[in-house]
């Protein structure tokens, strides 16, 4: 993956693709902060989960900028999350969502919302860069309530 973005960059700088390019470098230095941080080199897994993190940061950044009326700068960030889920595996389709989250609830035994922590646990684990954690714990809440 991190090989990809490389390649992706350098066909993004031939093809004089700025917004692409703005968006990749932005992802590698994100992978690079996290590289130094955690003091290895990331793992597919672990660049998934900085991936995520910046595709939750850019929607919600997007929302805050249509609530101001700044829909120039909505777009943008919703330009970046495009950009970025290429880099992510394939989201999970509602009805996979809520089998996950089914299949969580029958291995932890929950019963009710007290269980929540331990199903999120189970649920992230098998989701994490392929569902949106915000609506996979509506999904739960929903479930055990």
């Amino acid at each position: 993956m991190l090989k990809q973005l490389l390649e992706d960059m350098k066909a993004a700088m031939k093809a004089g693709d700025k917004a692409k390019l703005s968006t990749i470098r932005m992802l590698r230095a994100a992978v690079k902060d996290t590289e130094i941080e955690l003091g290895h080199e990331l793992d597919d897994s672990e660049a998934i989960t900085v991936f995520s993190r910046l595709v939750k940061q850019r929607r919600d950044a997007a929302v805050q900028y249509t609530d101001a009326g700044r829909d120039d700068l909505a777009a943008s960030e919703l330009a970046e999350v495009e950009i970025i889920q290429a880099y992510l595996p394939e989201q999970l389709s509602d009805d996979e969502l809520v089998a996950v989250v089914d299949a969580a609830i029958a291995d932890t035994g929950a019963e009710s919302m007290r269980d929540m922590g331990k199903v999120m646990g189970v649920v992230k684990a098998k989701a994490e860069g392929r569902a949106d954690m915000g609506k996979l714990s509506g999904l739960v809440k929903s479930r055990l309530g």
